[in-house]
């Protein structure tokens, strides 16, 4: 039976010029949107494409952080938990 993986870390939100820029810490990868709403959904979508690489590829994925240190490390920021969820058929090489 394959395996379903579910990934959750703390994600940074900090207001840009014109756009929200997030940062996962632990992964040190970035992405923005033009609203908060938008800068989320693509770090949703966006840690789902780097934990499914990763896996694919057998490489390490970093423990995330717990929420309440990221939180003191951003104090002036907002942060927030961003999961994905993959599925057997996910991790498929194309």
């Amino acid at each position: 039976m394959a395996e379903i993986h579910q990934f959750v870390y703390p994600a940074v939100f900090a207001k840009g010029n014109d756009e929200i820029v997030v940062n996962f810490p632990d992964l040190g990868i970035t992405t923005e949107g033009n609203s908060f709403e938008e800068a989320f959904l693509f770090a949703k979508d966006f840690l789902r494409v780097y934990c499914s690489y990763a896996l694919r590829f057998n490489l390490d994925i970093t423990k995330p952080s717990f929420f309440t240190e990221i939180k003191q490390q951003f104090k002036n920021e907002d942060t927030m938990l961003v999961d994905t969820i993959l599925f057997p058929r996910d991790l498929k090489r194309r």
